[in-house]
């Protein structure tokens, strides 16, 4: 039973639909577009020296490795629901965290779906872990190539 818990992705219900979003974008533009690209790009000629085939071929290999991605994680996706959490911290939570007299506000989410620079981190990051089943006015330390970095848990959403 722990295999079926190892191969799970867990994702918020906006995570699952944002991934839906993309894989339709991929699959009925982005696709459709690049092997549009190719087949111009066959008309220029020799191969060999062709710089837009090489490119589009390049663009066609990504998004096809983009789509079989986002498959298997949805092949996997446990949508995790957002309950009142009792005051905790939980996946999907907004914290408002204080810092060396700054305020941040993050989103605890699944890895799948995580952007650090969105504010959303991943639940099994360093913060994310530390931050898991904390309440309000709860202090957490996070070891960071800086030292350890203390927050104190102000908003729980």
């Amino acid at each position: 039973m722990a295999k079926q818990v190892e191969d799970q992705v867990l994702l918020t219900a906006e995570g699952l639909a944002t991934l839906k979003e993309e894989l339709h974008e991929l699959k009925t533009k982005r696709q459709p577009a690049v092997i549009e690209r190719i087949r111009k790009a066959k008309e220029y000629g020799d191969l060999a020296e062709n710089a837009e085939y090489d490119d589009a071929k390049n663009e066609q290999g990504f998004v096809g490795g983009r789509i079989a991605e986002i498959e298997e994680i949805l092949k996997k996706a446990k949508v995790v629901e957002r309950g009142d959490g009792n005051g905790v911290v939980q996946l999907g939570s907004t914290v408002k965290v204080h810092l060396d007299g700054d305020t941040e506000e993050f989103t605890i989410v699944g890895a799948a779906e995580a952007d650090p620079m969105a504010k959303r981190i991943s639940h099994e990051s360093p913060l994310g872990r530390a931050l898991l089943g904390k309440k309000v006015g709860e202090k957490v330390e996070v070891d960071a190539p800086v030292g350890k970095i203390t927050y104190t848990i102000k908003k729980i959403s």
